[in-house]
This record gives C-alpha cells, sequence and structure tokens, in this order.
C-alpha cells in the first residue's frame, strides 16, 4: 500500500473527487482541492483545447494563491481526466497542454498509453488509470502508470461489475503501485472501510454531484436525493459500453425499459459513440452510482468534506474500541 509523496501531505482525507462528464469543472475542482482532497474534471467539459488551457491556467493560479494565502492548510493538487481513445481527436493536443502546465495528476480512460505516462513523468506528475477488471489493471501495470482506479460494482459512470472486495485482491495481484478505489463511496466510514479492505485512496463521484460548486441542475440532483440503488440501470444503451444511470432520466428520455439491455462489464472496443454524441445524450439521461441511496441533502464543497472528516474520525473510534 502506498501513497504518493506528492500527495501524502496536502490530503485532509484520502480521497480523488471523480471527473465527471458534463457535471466537474474549475470550480468544483478547486473547492475539493481547497478542502485538502483531489479535484478533476474532464479535458473534455471544456469544447476545445484552447478553453480546457484556460482552465488549466485558473486552476494553476488559484492553488498557487491559496497555497500562499493559507500556508498552513491542506491544499491538494488538481487532475485532469483524458480519454486516450480514437473517438477522442483531442486527447493528443490535450496532453501537450498538460505538459506545457504541468498538471499534477492525468487520469487517463479507455486507454494506458505509455505515451501519456512519459509525457507525464517528464515532469514529475502521476499518472492514473481507471480499470474495471484484472486484464486491464495488467496493460495498465505494464504501461507505467503509477496508480490504478478499481472501478466497482455500483459504480457512476462507466462502471464495472466486479465486487470490490475481488476486484482489489485482483488488482493487487498484478500491480505494486497506489490502488484507488471506486464504486458507492459516500461517506467517511467508506473512506476507512475501503482502507480496510486495501485501498490507497478512494474516489468518489456521485456523492458530489450534490454540492452546489457541481454543474448539474437541480433537477438532476433532485433526482439524486429521491433515487435508491435498485434505479441505477448499467447499460450500454446510452454510450454504446455499459455505463451506470438512473432509471427515472432513462424513462424520460424515451428508453424503452422492457428492452433495455442489461451489460456485464464494460469492454472498450469498437462500440464508444463519438465524444459529441455521447455529449448529447448524457445531458438528458443522468449518470450515478448506487450510492445514491446514501445522499439525501446538497451541500457545499467544504461542507461535505468537513462532514467526511468527522465521520471519517468517528468510524476510527469505533474501530479502534473493537480492535
Amino acid at each position: 500500500m502506498s501513497i504518493p509523496k506528492q500527495l501524502a501531505s496536502s490530503l485532509s482525507l484520502p480521497l480523488i473527487a471523480a471527473p465527471m462528464f458534463l457535471v466537474s469543472g474549475p470550480e468544483l475542482a478547486l473547492a475539493c482541492c481547497k478542502a485538502g482532497v483531489v479535484g478533476s474534471f474532464p479535458a473534455l467539459n471544456e469544447r476545445t483545447s484552447a478553453g480546457f488551457e484556460s482552465w488549466l491556467q485558473q486552476m494553476n493560479s488559484a492553488l498557487a494563491d491559496a497555497r500562499t494565502q493559507q500556508p498552513d492548510s491542506k491544499v491538494a493538487p488538481y487532475a485532469v481526466n483524458l480519454v486516450v481513445h480514437r473517438t477522442n481527436p483531442r486527447w493528443q493536443d490535450d496532453l501537450t497542454l498538460c505538459v506545457k502546465h504541468q498538471v499534477p495528476i492525468v487520469i487517463t480512460s479507455l486507454g494506458a498509453a505509455s505515451q501519456v505516462v512519459e509525457a507525464v513523468h517528464s515532469y514529475g506528475g502521476l499518472v492514473f488509470h481507471d480499470v474495471t477488471n484484472q486484464k486491464h489493471a495488467r496493460k495498465a501495470a505494464e504501461a507505467g502508470v503509477d496508480g490504478i482506479i478499481a472501478v466497482a460494482a455500483g459504480a457512476g459512470g462507466h462502471a464495472g461489475t466486479t465486487n470490490p472486495f475481488v476486484l482489489l485482491q485482483e488488482i493487487r495481484e498484478v500491480f505494486e503501485g497506489t490502488v484507488i478505489l471506486a464504486g458507492c463511496l459516500s461517506s467517511g466510514q467508506d473512506i476507512l472501510a475501503a482502507q480496510a479492505m486495501g485501498a490507497d485512496l478512494c474516489y468518489m463521484g456521485t456523492r458530489f454531484i450534490n454540492t452546489t460548486e457541481s454543474r448539474a441542475d437541480q433537477a438532476y440532483q433532485q433526482m439524486i436525493i429521491e433515487a435508491q440503488s435498485g434505479d441505477i440501470i448499467h447499460t450500454p444503451a446510452v454510450s454504446g459500453v455499459p455505463a451506470s444511470f438512473m432509471r427515472q432520466s432513462l424513462e424520460a428520455a424515451g428508453y424503452d425499459m422492457t428492452k433495455l439491455q442489461q451489460a456485464g462489464d464494460v469492454n472498450y472496443g469498437e462500440k464508444l459513440k463519438p465524444m459529441d454524441e455521447e455529449a448529447k445524450a448524457w445531458k438528458t439521461v443522468w449518470s450515478a452510482g448506487q450510492g445514491v441511496s446514501a445522499i439525501s441533502d446538497v451541500l457545499s464543497t467544504d461542507e461535505l468534506v468537513t462532514r467526511m472528516q468527522q465521520e471519517y474520525q468517528q468510524a476510527r473510534q469505533r474501530m479502534k474500541a473493537l480492535l
């Protein structure tokens, strides 16, 4: 188990707020970093590479100011998600910008490329890669990534179907670096439980949709509050590869629930839709993980992280009493 030294002293919790398509922007990422957890956003949430570069400039400037103004506070680094796939014609240009502006952490999806690892390592950055099974974890390890994100059953977005206990074990068999667990994590006690299972860091998406800095609209956030785990449908119908969406939004978008295919594990092959088509679909069909069951409010990011810190410490005290 290991947390990279670039992160160890700057975190108030061992947590990364996941980059969410159309939901995460600089506002949410900055709020997370200032609260001591890694904030992130997908490069593709900005429509052009020029706009993406302005986001990087904004992040670097704001975080430098925060560290100067609050030298005793934990200010975490940020991460950018790159979709390394033929359907994303921008990824190499966006990688060049990540190198130019020395993005601290690059999270790759849909392809573990040694080219990305070499480029980010050239300035001392970290590369984390998300996977849903041991096969993809092995490929990521061979590419030289620093961390692997284990996207377990019940996660939002392009989730897997493997139980987290099994997935963590299988990844540890082929990878010695940092392992980050994703899937149904919503509270401080969930973070401690993930550490007890062997995860170094946690990856939390759905819980951060319901923050005031999120780009999700109120109807999206209210649907999360009202949804239960049984409302999460794992299907390739929207993206071309399996992803998790709320049943209510699928029905509202006109999907026939009697014909909707329940898919198995994610296979990043030939069926992924072009990014423009996928973006149009995700605007009205809303993704979330089974962790919706634990979400009943909308908070500022600072309030949410403070609450999770308290939950984390309370859970530690309970474990100490048991031990």
